[in-house]
């Protein structure tokens, strides 16, 4: 798997989701792509766009890093049906990008929130989440102060019933409508969650329940 995790001004996971990309995942030959380049490298399998505080969060958390030069060329990766992962700020970006219905708002409580909560895996067809068990319990940690996922009812209606729901929190956190704390594009190529699995990928960071989902990407672009 040839993977590129996007690098903005403020970007503070991309260290940890290239590590988690290259360790757990099995050597993704993982490229650091700044945002002001224009294209990506060639030939890869996944873009992932990690958590932090892009452009300081300034005007909306992600609006900024959306009309970065290097946010054409991933929205065209996907539109093309390249797979992209976006985690937290990640999260923030692809629905400033439009390849993800609904917006990320402060969260409900107004305070910046860190911890481990626990999850629902909510579908497991996916790419991102074909390593688990339908309704499996996890845990996995959140950092955000604007993870409060919003959409109207209509457009959380038509997640549902597509099954585009891949996780929801079992002890809402933030406020996100219907407990949704991660969702796919309707080619199920694109994943945005808050939660951060490459927080957890490695029995050296306090648990492994975020490793499933880099092997199984690993596993589904693996070489026929």
């Amino acid at each position: 798997m040839r993977a590129a995790v996007i690098q903005f001004p403020g970007s503070n996971c991309d260290r940890d989701m290239a590590v988690a990309l290259d360790q757990v995942a099995g050597n993704a030959q993982t490229r650091i792509v700044w945002h002001k380049e224009t294209s990506l490298p060639e030939g890869l399998d996944l873009v992932a766009i990690p958590g932090g505080f892009s452009f300081g969060d300034y005007l909306r958390c992600g609006a900024i890093a959306a009309r970065s030069p290097i946010a054409r060329a991933i929205v065209d990766f996907a539109n093309r049906g390249g797979y992209v992962l976006g985690v937290c700020n990640g999260f923030q970006v692809l629905t400033e990008t439009g390849l993800l219905p609904g917006a990320l708002l402060r969260n409900a409580g107004l305070k910046y929130i860190c911890k481990t909560v626990p999850l629902q895996v909510e579908t497991t067809d996916s790419a991102f989440s074909a390593g688990y068990e339908a309704k499996q319990r996890i845990n996995i940690p959140i950092a955000h102060h604007d993870g409060n996922y919003t959409a109207d009812a209509q457009t959380v209606a038509r997640l549902q019933a597509e099954d585009r729901v891949a996780l929801t929190y079992l002890d809402n956190p933030n406020g996100s409508v219907a407990d949704i704390a991660g969702v796919l594009s309707e080619n199920r190529r694109v994943l945005g969650m808050m939660p951060h699995p490459e927080r957890i990928a490695d029995p050296a960071l306090g648990g492994t329940d975020g490793a499933a989902l880099f092997r199984a990407l690993a596993n589904r672009m693996a070489p026929a």
